[in-house]
């Protein structure tokens, strides 16, 4: 019976963690996190967009993202139903 409760469990946290997986939080992702979510997002990159919200506090909205050098639009909208800022 103990396992079947764990069992139900995870198939009913599977979709959430499967969920989170898909999508990142460009305000406090990690390093790592960015470079394996987002796609066209290298390590440059990734440092690029730290180093842009720590200096210019948290994105408002996720187009700002286009803002950090090397970026672009381009990069934005191909990754958009990826991407949050956790409002």
């Amino acid at each position: 019976m103990e396992t079947l409760r764990k069992l139900v469990l995870l198939a009913c946290l599977l979709p959430v963690a499967l969920f989170a997986a898909d999508t990142v939080n460009i305000n406090t992702a990690d390093k790592a996190m960015l470079m394996e979510t987002i796609n066209g997002i290298g390590e440059k990159r990734a440092e690029a967009i730290i180093a842009w919200r720590e200096k210019n506090g948290p994105f408002k909205n996720v187009d700002e993202l286009a803002q950090v050098s090397g970026v672009g639009e381009a990069t934005v909208e191909k990754n958009r139903d990826k991407l949050t800022t956790g409002e």
